[in-house]
């Protein structure tokens, strides 16, 4: 039971991974841009923080990488909420919190294919 709830909130971990790490590579909005701005986040800081989302999801993928894969994913995430409360949005930081659970969750349920 635990390998399918692990492997659950893994491929939505995927999913969200990819998804905001491919927005680093689309034309920004006005309004994602200006909240990158209140954040503090430039451009470069931007592609960054999107190429290592990526990259953080597919060592989630791999078992052998798969910790160092989450605690990439969870330290963004973590890194991210920080900047939200120095900036003052509180309602952002509060948002990602269960975003930073999925990592741990993770790592406390080890990958759905690691066969002990």
């Amino acid at each position: 039971m635990s390998r399918i709830i692990s492997g659950i909130v893994l491929l939505v971990t995927v999913y969200i991974g990819i998804s905001h790490g491919s927005r680093v590579f689309q034309r920004p909005s006005e309004q994602y841009l200006e909240m990158m701005d209140a954040l503090g986040i430039t451009d470069p800081m931007r592609i960054a923080f999107g190429v290592l989302s990526i990259a953080s999801v597919l060592l989630i993928l791999l078992p052998r990488t798969f910790f160092i894969g989450n605690t990439i994913r969870a330290l963004l995430l973590v890194f991210l909420m920080a900047l939200s409360l120095k900036a003052g949005n509180y309602t952002f930081a509060l948002i990602e919190i269960p975003f930073v659970m999925m990592p741990l969750v993770l790592i406390y349920l080890g990958h759905p294919l690691k066969f002990n």
